[in-house]
């Protein structure tokens, strides 16, 4: 295990099977290496009956944690990108050591950025990554797996709409001001039953080993009652819900503001807010574009096509979105806007990732791109300008 540290191989080890009865003696230890307060570091989760409880060390120390765990487990499974290795203890304390290099192994070796397979193995043989580890307790309390870590099959679209969301807002922070940061301060607007909300949490502090503060925001409070519940079952400190909703929840200082599916200007009002708490991370998944559509005046050369109702909507949706995208890029963001999944998984799949610049913007061509924006389309207000302007 020391060399597969080193050399970047480890995924994980997993301790099983305890030797020793006790409250204090987890079921399962899941081990894995992390950046830890810029070093290497590993990460410890060990699962007990009615909690989860994660401690990061640094290198040394780990590795010196993990040779004194072996002793109290009769299984430990190591997990590389190259192979397994499996140590088994029989009752008669014999030691059994079992390596191979699966498919599944050989698969995750060979990927590469743009996911051209090695010469023997089929385009269609890659195994994709996961963000979000299927065994995660915390799925099951929300309906997404079963006691057996299986993705209950009516919940596929929402676990691929998880995951998705994970690796987003994990290659978000590696290009922020948050990539070095020891706290990262997240609040979740409309956090409903919390899917994203602790998949966040779990992969802020489990995977990349940060100290997190995560509050969930949600008008229903029995939605709110449900996932406090879950989270203090789970012993996860930092993620907390409340019931509020995006004009009246605390927001004094956070990182990464994050409003999926908030109603019209309601996502302008969870943007606006970002901003001004100096969030380095903003991620918002408009919906019901209202605003704009009674205002905009067809110029002459598309009034053939903006002339039916449903290519009205589809240009206002544009103009909105593209209108936000801009202001946002004007107050210091590089902004994209994006599907966020396939549209067989949900309709609501766009998406606008803001993060944090760290070089000047032209506050005036981005204005002067506004203006002639709005002029031709003949837009008088857009909510996010005037929350802004004031």
């Amino acid at each position: 295990m020391h060399r597969a540290v080193e050399e970047g191989r480890l995924r994980k080890l997993v301790l099983a099977s305890p030797t020793v009865a006790g409250d204090d003696v987890a079921s399962r230890i899941d081990v894995r290496a992390i950046a830890w307060r810029g070093a290497q570091g590993l990460s410890f989760c060990a699962h007990h009956a009615t909690r989860d409880v994660t401690r990061n060390l640094a290198l040394v120390e780990g590795l010196a944690h993990v040779e004194g765990l072996i002793e109290g487990y009769a299984h430990a499974h190591l997990h590389v990108l190259d192979g397994e290795a499996e140590l088994r203890r029989s009752r008669r304390g014999r030691y059994g050591l079992t390596r191979r290099m699966p498919d599944v192994a050989r698969a995750e070796r060979v990927r590469d950025a743009e996911g051209a397979p090695e010469p023997g193995l089929a385009r269609h043989d890659r195994i994709k990554r996961r963000w979000v580890d299927v065994g995660r307790p915390w799925l099951v309390d929300l309906g997404v797996t079963d006691a057996e870590a299986r993705v209950i099959p009516s919940m596929a679209r929402k676990w691929k709409q998880i995951d998705k969301f994970v690796e987003i807002v994990d290659h978000a922070i590696g290009t922020s001001p948050l990539r070095d940061r020891g706290l990262v301060r997240v609040v979740d607007f409309g956090a409903g039953k919390g899917y994203l909300t602790f998949a966040v949490h779990d992969h802020l502090v489990r995977v990349l080993g940060r100290e997190a503060h995560v509050l969930g925001v949600e008008r229903r409070s029995a939605l709110v009652d449900a996932a406090e519940a879950t989270a203090r079952r789970h012993g996860m400190q930092g993620l907390q819900f409340v019931a509020g909703d995006i004009t009246s929840a605390p927001l004094d200082a956070s990182d990464v503001v994050i409003a999926l599916h908030a109603c019209d200007t309601a996502t302008d009002e969870a943007l606006h807010r970002g901003v001004r708490a100096g969030a380095a991370i903003l991620i918002a998944s408009p919906c019901c574009h209202q605003q704009l559509r009674p205002q905009i005046l067809p110029p002459a050369l598309l009034k053939p096509m903006l002339r039916h109702g449903i290519h009205l909507g589809q240009e206002a949706e544009m103009v909105t979105d593209a209108l936000r995208a801009l202001l946002l890029e004007r107050e210091g963001y590089a902004t994209r806007v994006f599907e966020f999944v396939s549209l067989e998984h949900t309709s609501k799949n766009k998406m606008i990732l803001a993060v944090r610049r760290e070089d000047p913007v032209d506050r005036a061509a981005l204005d002067a791109e506004i203006t002639a924006l709005e002029s031709f389309y003949g837009v008088r207000e857009q909510r996010l300008q005037t929350l802004l302007a004031a």
